[in-house]
């Protein structure tokens, strides 16, 4: 990916991050990813008085995808509001291994511009998989 194609899609993650309903822990997260389609999703992490219910903005992203005809991620970039760049939940990262492909390219990153560059094993190692 180009600087420029990297930017652009942390932007939309951006963006996507001030669609977030966090009105419990104030932690607003945002994900835009491109599918193997070349169609761009966006999510933003909603949370519920019962946590238990909240959704993560990668999952809010990947089930919204899938709905409108994903089949694999290409890119996915999360943000938020942190330190370094954004590390995603447990739970999101066995989401996004069952849709990512060993050439997705996974960003995390944060609203200072800080961003990393992953691949599926390096975010999720002995994942599971069938």
């Amino acid at each position: 990916m180009t600087e420029a194609e990297i930017q652009d899609i942390v932007n939309k993650a951006i963006q996507a991050r001030e669609r977030a309903y966090t009105p419990y822990s104030n932690f607003k997260v945002g994900a835009a990813l491109i599918d193997n389609n070349g169609n761009t999703h966006i999510g933003a992490n909603i949370e519920n008085g019962s946590y238990g219910l909240t959704n993560c903005a990668e999952r809010t992203a990947i089930f919204t995808a899938k709905t409108q005809g994903m089949e694999s991620i290409s890119v996915i970039a999360i943000v938020a509001d942190t330190t370094g760049p954004v590390s995603p939940c447990g739970a999101c990262r066995q989401v996004i291994s069952e849709f990512a492909n060993d050439d997705s390219v996974i960003i995390l990153g944060n609203l200072k511009g800080d961003y990393k560059i992953l691949d599926i094993d390096e975010l999720l190692p002995y994942r599971f998989k069938l």
